[in-house]
């Protein structure tokens, strides 16, 4: 039996912000998208090294996550996965970058 996929924000700020975007902008189309695939496969993004995550990140108690591409231009979404009981994967959407060069600074590669 698959487990069910639940998928949340990590903070309401973070989801505020999600649906300010208008329904027909490019970047709101693409995290649909990107969230319907995390349903499909919660591991369908690449793997971030957990040397890699951001001290804020782990202060936020993210320890594990994933990147998908969002743009041509490089930008990225950024999620965990947690599980809270034996039924069911929390896919938690952690932030997203509209700009590698954002990205980049956040994990400290520039």
């Amino acid at each position: 039996m698959q487990k069910r996929v639940r998928v949340k924000f990590l903070n309401d700020k973070l989801e505020q912000e999600y649906i300010s975007i208008p329904e027909n902008d490019k970047l709101k189309k693409r995290i649909n998208w990107i969230i319907e695939q995390i349903r499909i496969k919660p591991s369908f993004g690449q793997p971030i090294a957990k040397r890699l995550i951001p001290r804020e990140y782990i202060k936020q108690g993210i320890i594990s996550a994933y990147w998908v591409e969002l743009s041509k231009k490089g930008g990225r979404l950024i999620y965990s996965l947690t599980s809270e009981n034996k039924e069911e994967i929390t896919a938690i959407i952690v932030e997203w970058f509209s700009r590698h060069k954002d990205y980049g600074r956040r994990f400290g590669y520039e």
